[in-house]
């Protein structure tokens, strides 16, 4: 909701951050836009059981995200594309010329941080469901 308010270029917190000469705001919703998805991949791919084995699920589950921040990165340009002169204040690239893929960097981050730090935990709850359920 604070970047909706401000703009993601605009958020007062992130002014200079680090001695950073753009606002980074955007990186913590991209970390997000691969941590969630991850979360909910996973989620699925178990309980569906698509995928045998660990490290070919956590790969397929990075893809997945990777992929899903592709596709928000061609939905921003066609956005862009489409309104013309106020593409630059819609993207927020803030003239960083690597913004689309450092975005997805930092989607592949978050991808990576939820499946090192809740892959476990998360395993424990679908064990303790399993448990509980009549088959």
């Amino acid at each position: 909701m604070v970047g909706g308010h401000y703009t993601y270029a605009e958020v007062p917190l992130f002014d200079g951050l680090f001695g950073a000469e753009r606002n980074n705001y955007d990186k913590v919703g991209h970390f997000f836009q691969g941590f969630v998805p991850a979360l909910i991949a996973r989620e699925i791919l178990i309980r569906l059981q698509v995928v045998n084995g660990a490290a070919w699920r956590n790969l397929f589950i990075v893809s997945v995200c990777l992929a899903f921040s592709a596709f928000y990165e061609l939905l921003e340009w066609w956005v862009a594309a489409a309104t013309g002169e106020d593409a630059e204040a819609f993207l927020g690239t803030q003239g960083y010329a690597w913004d689309t893929q450092s975005d997805m960097w930092f989607a592949l981050i978050g991808a990576i941080t939820a499946l090192i730090c809740l892959s476990r935990r998360h395993d424990k709850q679908l064990q303790r469901i399993a448990k509980t359920t009549p088959s």
